[in-house]
């Protein structure tokens, strides 16, 4: 019992916010539901039946759509952030390689009785080049993986938000309310 009002307090928070920014709009508004009394219900009665199908919407849909909305947010911040990391992952990247490859060079300058100098040279070239190839298409594909998640993501928070409009809406309609979304 505590726990449940608890969540329900909490849930009504950013509710409670969005009505302090503008007392006029109701939740239904809130959510882009459009709901018209048929019964010429007062505005006071819409309100407090609004409040009633949100609490019955969001307990059957198991999503309040003020938390998924600010989820998505989040979500759209962690891509950001994580295309960031994935674009400076290539730094150091070349010169790596070059000493690897300078390295290598050079090991076979001297085994093949070559100018170790001008072999380590070549290897540090290719070294450098190989290396930012495979950097810049490791950063390349970390960067779409981390957007196709964040669409992924994205696209989930929307279907929960819709599937609990659906049972606002219905809610609504069977206090007998014209409900468009």
């Amino acid at each position: 019992m505590r726990r449940q009002l608890v969540t329900i307090v909490l849930a009504a928070l950013p509710v409670a916010s969005a009505f302090a920014q503008d007392p006029a709009k109701s939740i239904a508004s809130t959510l882009d539901v459009y709901a018209f009394p048929k019964d010429g219900q007062s505005s006071e009665q819409q309100s407090k039946d609004e409040a009633a199908c949100y609490d019955w919407a969001t307990s059957n849909s198991g999503v309040d759509p003020f938390a998924a909305q600010k989820q998505a947010q989040e979500t759209q911040q962690q891509t950001e952030q994580q295309v960031a990391q994935a674009q400076g992952a290539t730094r150091g990247a070349g010169a790596r390689g070059a000493v690897g490859g300078a390295a290598a060079g050079a090991l076979i300058g001297e085994i093949a009785d070559n100018d170790v100098g001008n072999s380590a040279g070549w290897g540090a070239a290719v070294g450098l080049v190989s290396a930012r190839r495979r950097s810049r298409a490791a950063s390349e594909q970390a960067q779409e993986q981390a957007v196709a998640q964040g669409a992924q993501k994205q696209e989930a928070t929307a279907e929960q938000i819709d599937n609990f409009k659906k049972a606002f809406s219905a809610c609504l309609e069977g206090k007998n309310y014209l409900v468009k979304y």
